[in-house]
């Protein structure tokens, strides 16, 4: 990136869990960012668990340990996405919902200024429809967390230019992240085989062939997986989970995509992983 795009803040769209951890992951390589998100309450609340994302990193050794943090704004006004070096969109895996922060994107900045979405199962060509703007927009798949995942899946659509894809590459090689270039399709390449492998370990579970320790244990030792599937599906979280392979089956027709039942009643229940505190497995007993 140019020396004028290192200095303008990069705009996070989305303080969720994804949201936090690229924040996270953009502050500590000492960028600004300007995070966007329209729950004021969330907002309030997400500072704090970006500092916990960065005391961790930093234990981890996943951060640079010199200098001083990018400066953090947080606002609910999309037109705070004006003036920024790209914009990164992290709401929920949900078309509707990201196409409109994707749309708002493009109407706060100017052309040329690269749309990021971290999407794990969308087509970006699809998302691009609803920007006016194809030829900036780029996925890049983040993997949870993005602080201490170094390589990324970056998704080029069949309308995206080469310069926002030369920009991405930039902006990801000055973050440290390795970038492996993927073709266009609904859920890429690693959400493609994760989640229906998840989805298959799910339903081994609920059929009562296995506990989902059993499961994990043997896609661990057995196979090299290294938490597990079901470890995995709680830390992405079940309603994720849920939302990515219901694009999948819709986009594939794949029935091993969709959705089983128990995946279903969990989400119902709220249990939807770490950040519920329950999901496959019971986090609640490791807090404080």
């Amino acid at each position: 990136m140019t020396r004028d795009q290192v200095d303008r803040p990069l705009a996070v769209l989305g303080a969720g869990v994804m949201g936090a951890g690229i924040t996270a992951l953009l502050l500590g390589h000492r960028r600004p960012v300007v995070l966007v998100d329209t729950d004021a309450s969330r907002l309030d609340r997400v500072r704090a668990e970006i500092s916990r994302h960065l005391r961790l990193a930093r234990l981890m050794g996943a951060l640079p340990r010199e200098g001083t943090d990018g400066e953090l704004v947080t606002s609910t006004a999309p037109d705070a996405m004006a003036g920024a070096a790209a914009v990164i969109e992290a709401v929920t895996e949900e078309t509707a919902a990201k196409a409109k922060a994707l749309s708002d994107a493009a109407a706060a900045t100017a052309p040329g200024t690269p749309l990021v979405s971290n999407t794990s199962s969308i087509p970006i060509d699809e998302l691009a429809r609803g920007t006016g703007r194809p030829e900036d927009l780029v996925g890049v798949h983040f993997m949870n967390p993005p602080y201490l995942i170094a390589t990324v899946e970056v998704v080029q659509g069949p309308r995206t230019a080469p310069a926002a894809m030369a920009a991405v590459r930039g902006l990801l090689a000055d973050l440290g992240r390795r970038a492996v270039v993927v073709g266009d399709g609904p859920g890429f390449v690693t959400s493609r085989i994760l989640h229906r492998m998840i989805n298959d370990a799910a339903r081994i579970v609920a059929e009562g062939r296995a506990s989902a320790e059993d499961v994990d244990t043997l896609l661990q030792d057995c196979l090299g997986h290294r938490t597990g599937p079901l470890r995995t599906a709680d830390l992405i979280g079940l309603d994720n989970l849920v939302d990515s392979l219901r694009v999948l089956h819709e986009r594939t027709g794949d029935d091993g995509c969709r959705p089983c039942d128990l995946l279903l009643d969990k989400v119902r229940a709220g249990d939807l992983g770490r950040k519920s505190g329950r999901g496959f497995y019971d986090y609640l007993e490791a807090r404080p």
